[in-house]
């Protein structure tokens, strides 16, 4: 695709919300694949109450949003861009949950100096072939139900689940499921084709800022082994599995997530 024929980027939709106080750090939320900025209800009340600022978006293609033509890890990733330019503070945290945390990766090309810090959830610094068997098993899954004539509400409980810890409940889960329920079909298969191909192993070696990784024990989407592996990659970078959780440990446990990212923001970005 030419640059005359890709989609132009921008700005996302977003929501800021303010601390009581001055505030620490800035804390960007970026939602993965299946999800919007409402699902994100006790991180921002977490991060709220410890003295963040919180800027929480819309992926492009999500919420209210056009969905670009085609939507792309990369595309996002400059559209985050053009938000930390517009909102970033003296100091930017980008938590980003699995293909959120793709885009948070694939944004260090284009806002380095924007960036100090990264929150990276049940992600991966690269989908592999598109071409590979599991790769191909991924999308057949998750889009074969549309294509026999469900609706994403009727059948995304179930996908949801299952990729959480059995018996996992609670008002974040329910949330969380009531949000991608809402989804619009044409985001939710773009969302899956953009995840396909994404290749960002090149850039851990180069992320010299403070990073955590965070994995759930039991999630198969983003394995923790290969969450501590992409973990060693980087220099410096925290690891911590969430025992007995799956891949949206954030909903299953948000105690004990909420726990893990406020110690490493308190120890990386204490009051100023």
């Amino acid at each position: 695709m030419s640059a005359s024929e890709a989609p132009l980027v921008c700005l996302p939709d977003y929501a800021v919300h303010h601390p009581v106080g001055q505030a620490r750090a800035s804390v960007f939320l970026l939602h993965g694949a299946f999800g919007a900025k409402e699902y994100w209800r006790t991180q921002v009340q977490a991060l709220t109450q410890a003295g963040y600022r919180v800027v929480s978006w819309d992926a492009p293609g999500y919420g209210l949003s056009a969905l670009p033509v085609p939507l792309t890890i990369d595309h996002c990733a400059r559209a985050l861009s053009l938000l930390l330019e517009k909102e970033g503070d003296t100091r930017n945290v980008v938590m980003g949950h699995s293909m959120g945390g793709m885009i948070a990766q694939q944004a260090w090309r284009y806002a380095r100096a924007r960036i100090h810090g990264y929150v990276l959830s049940a992600t991966s610094a690269s989908f592999g072939s598109p071409d590979g068997d599991w790769q191909k098993e991924f999308v057949r899954a998750r889009v074969a139900p549309l294509d026999q004539g469900h609706s994403i509400p009727e059948y995304a409980p179930k996908m949801l689940r299952a990729m959480m810890a059995p018996n996992a409940q609670g008002a974040a889960v329910e949330l969380l499921i009531s949000t991608v329920s809402q989804m619009r079909e044409e985001t939710f298969r773009a969302a899956v084709a953009a995840i396909v191909g994404f290749e960002g192993r090149d850039l851990l070696p180069t992320l010299d800022i403070p990073v955590l990784c965070i994995a759930g024990e039991l999630d198969v989407t983003a394995p923790a082994a290969v969450m501590q592996k992409m973990a060693g990659k980087i220099a410096g970078a925290e690891f911590v599995s969430l025992t007995g959780l799956g891949h949206f440990g954030w909903a299953e446990e948000p105690p004990r997530f909420n726990a893990a990212v406020l110690n490493f923001l308190a120890q990386h970005f204490p009051q100023p």
